[in-house]
Order: structure tokens, then sequence, then C-alpha cells
């Protein structure tokens, strides 16, 4: 079998990135210069996230949000594939790589199964937007970012449609104030979206009715017709297989890797951990995920370089970050430290681009 520690070699020290989300891409490619490196993921290419929701009513914007691994990681090294197992010297691969690392970096963020190839992934977008074209009533489960934003970008594209939202928690976004949880549940329902809060769906007993419309019950009793469903609830994060590898024991009750102030996994001088797959206590946000890479790739560049570890940097934590959560293309619900905005004025910031331009250009990629 060929080793990839012997490819190539020569420029340095071997890092070996798993995961090529918001966190893994970034870090590869800050890093890729620097070091023999290699990202395994087990997709060919690099998806924004928060510019998901976006693409499933208007495909196109996927164009620029779904990018090839390779367009960014010009000298670094790149295996599709799931990873199996690590050791405390190399990583394998389910397609049996076995890649030697000096450094690792694990950023697998949260568990969400997606095609493997940029065009499948494209494709799944140009099918979800037909059925929304075609159906009259959309049930969406979930009121977390996800399922609001969603639902908002369905009735601000496709205002005749029919949109129930159903949460299980007694407000929308928990993760935020509940001002904030407040003005938005006023904003969807100016938009004639149907909110159904402390109720969850089982998904197990709907039924098909005839004409293709399928009927949901909820945990209070209720029926709810719609053609077809979103199921917008919380991913478990992506450390499951770990489990089984020499990082078990670092894994907290939450399934998130323990990391100390320089992103480094508890007791290991040579791995990072960054992203959502980290126990950091702050919201999962993209955002912060990015601040983890930067912070990470200037350790990983002094310990690489031979420095002293007093010169590492420490990651902390915004005690209160901004968020907005995007509604629809003109506006967003915007929490700041110390006000709560809803309307144009956050939506500005946010929702005609999405941040898929900055992204971009963080990416060393065209904006456009």
């Amino acid at each position: 079998m060929e080793n990839p520690a012997e490819w190539g070699g020569g420029r340095g020290r071997r890092v070996v990135v798993i995961g090529g989300g918001v966190a893994g891409s970034l870090i590869a490619k800050s890093l890729q210069f620097d070091a023999d490196l290699t990202l395994i993921d087990p997709k060919d290419y690099f998806e924004i996230p928060w510019a998901s929701l976006r693409a499933t009513v208007e495909p196109l914007f996927a164009e620029r949000s779904l990018i090839h691994h390779k367009d960014y990681l010009v000298n670094g090294r790149l295996i599709v594939s799931k990873v199996t197992s690590i050791t405390h010297k190399e990583v394998l691969t389910a397609d049996g790589h076995q890649v030697a690392y000096d450094y690792l970096v694990v950023a697998t963020g949260h568990y969400d199964p997606v095609p493997v190839t940029r065009a499948d992934r494209f494709e799944e977008y140009l099918i979800e937007n037909k059925k929304i074209k075609a159906a009259d009533s959309i049930l969406i489960v979930g009121g977390g970012p996800t399922g609001v934003e969603l639902a908002a970008e369905i009735a601000v594209d496709f205002p005749q449609k029919k949109v129930t939202l159903v949460h299980d928690g007694s407000r929308l976004l928990e993760f935020i104030g509940p001002k904030a949880s407040d003005k938005t549940l006023e904003w969807l329902k100016n938009k004639n979206v149907e909110v159904k809060l402390m109720q969850s769906v089982d998904m197990s007993s709907n039924t098909n009715t005839s004409g293709g419309n399928r009927t949901y019950f909820t945990s209070s009793g209720e029926t709810i017709k719609a053609d077809f469903h979103f199921l917008c609830t919380g991913k478990p994060p992506g450390s499951e297989w770990l489990r089984e590898t020499y990082l078990k024991d670092r894994i907290d009750n939450f399934g998130r890797l323990k990391v100390d102030e320089n992103l480094r996994v508890k007791g290991h001088r040579n791995i990072f951990a960054v992203g959502d797959v980290t126990d950091i206590k702050e919201p999962k946000q993209g955002y912060a995920a990015q601040k983890h890479s930067l912070v990470a790739a200037k350790n990983l560049k002094v310990l690489m370089s031979g420095g002293n570890e007093s010169k590492l940097a420490k990651y902390e934590p915004r005690s209160s970050p901004k968020i907005i959560v995007s509604l629809g293309r003109q506006d967003a619900v915007a929490q700041f430290p110390f006000t709560t905005i809803i309307g144009l004025v956050p939506g500005m910031i946010k929702s005609k681009d999405l941040y898929v331009g900055k992204t971009r250009k963080k990416m060393g990629l065209n904006p456009k």
C-alpha cells in the first residue's frame, strides 16, 4: 500500500487536517505553503453552510457557495474519503490510505451526510427547489436558526405557499435572547407562516393522502397537512468515529473534543481541534470556527518553526457575540450586546449575500 508520508515530502512538517468544513478548509488553506499538508474530507468540496438555505430557494446561489477543495488548496494533498481511525502517528481512511502526521487537526464539525461530489450536491438543490415550486404547503420541523431561516426564505420567495413551522421549545431561536425570539415570531406571522410551539411531529406516522398531500401528527394531537417536510433539528457532533480511537478519552458527554486555550486537544501537544467539534463554551457559529482556524494555524506555525510554547496564541470566546439570523433576502434579526433589532438594517449586513463574497475572499477566491 502506498504511504502518503513518502509522497512529495521535503516541504517540512506533515500536517493532516480531518474535515473540510468552515474550520478545516480555512486552516488547510492557511497552512498549505508552510507544511506538507494533507486534507481528508468525505466530499470533494467545501460548502458555505450559512448559504445553504438560500440555495434551496435559488439553486444558482450554490454556484458560489459550493467550492471545490482544489480551488483553494493549490499546494496540498486532498484525499476524498472518510477517516476510520487515528493512532498516535497516522490517520487511516476508508479507502485504504495510511497518512502519517507530525501534527493533526480534527475539524469534523457536525455529522451531516451530504453527497460526495459538488455536482451531486448542486443537483440536490435543484431537486429540492423543484419540490418547493410544485408544493402548495410545506412543513418545517425545528425552530432553531436553520428552521427559521428556511421558513423565511420560502415565505419571501414563495409568498403563496402555506408554510407551517413546528418547534418543541417554548420560543424560537432559543440560543439567543427572548426579545429576538419574539420579534422573529411576529415577523414570521406577518409573512403568514403558521408557527406551532411546544409541539413535536411524529415523523414515523405521517401518512399519504390523495394527491400526494401528507398528513402529519403533532405531540398535542393536532394534524397538519403538507405536501412535504424539511427536518431542521440539531445535528450531532461529528465525533462518533473518534470513540474507537486514540482520542476516545478526550470526548465530553456531549460528544465534543476537550481543548485547551491554545486549541490543542487536552493532553496532546501535537493534536489540535477547531470548529463545532470542540467543547468551547460559545454559540456554534461559522464566525467562531473561522477564528479558531486562524488561532490554531498561527500556533502550528510557531510549533513547526521550533518556537517556544510560551509564544502560542490563546483563543478567547466572546462573552456576548453578535448574532444575526437572516429573514429572507432583505430582513434579519440581530442581537448585539446592548440591543436587539429586526428589519432592513441588520438585513443589509447579512441577508443580501449571506457573507458568501466575504468568505470566498477569505479562501483566496474571486468573491463573485
